[in-house]
């Protein structure tokens, strides 16, 4: 795909944006279920193929996944495992958990149709759903030990500096 496909592609969504910026608000989300034989954690992204492309409020077809899906899977795997170890560690007893996260975005920070709007999650949410016996302030303390553990949750949570480089590729051979 070329700049001119693209523009054309993102053009009317662009249009669509500015005359209704509700329009570009949109709430990813993604969820997995633990795996009891083990510490991890199942996420059901609903595609075969791992292959990322753009997401269809910026002009993709849709048939990629998405890398704001992607970052909420990867929140939701780390949750998931990060919940397991942390409940195996405290022997809080688990017969099951589902752990989900949405993420709400506004497509005209990223389209560049509205500058004053970030480019990026606006908000995101995490909720982890436990089948426990265990009292409440063992399921508060599973909470806090969760967040404290889960490496993609810090992250998001703190931010962190992200060096960006790019450099140029050696030659093809023929």
């Amino acid at each position: 795909m070329d700049a001119a496909t693209l523009r054309s592609m993102q053009a009317p969504l662009k249009a669509r944006y500015q005359a209704d910026a509700q329009a570009a608000r949109i709430t990813l989300k993604a969820s997995g279920t633990l795996d009891e034989s083990r510490i991890a954690c199942k996420v059901e992204t609903g595609r075969a193929l791992a292959v990322a492309g753009l997401h269809p409020a910026t002009g993709g077809s849709g048939l990629e996944l998405c890398s704001g899906d992607l970052l909420l899977e990867a929140l939701v795997a780390c949750a998931g495992v990060t919940l397991s170890a942390v409940a195996t560690a405290l022997e809080i007893p688990v017969r099951s958990a589902t752990v989900a996260a949405e993420g709400d975005l506004d497509f005209r920070g990223t389209l560049g149709v509205a500058k004053e709007v970030p480019v990026g999650f606006l908000a995101i949410r995490l909720s982890l759903a436990v089948d426990s016996d265990a009292p409440q302030e063992k399921l508060d303390q599973l909470l806090r030990l969760t967040e404290r553990y889960c490496v993609v949750y810090q992250t998001i949570r703190g931010g962190v500096p992200i060096e960006a480089r790019i450099g140029r590729a050696g030659p093809r051979e023929a």
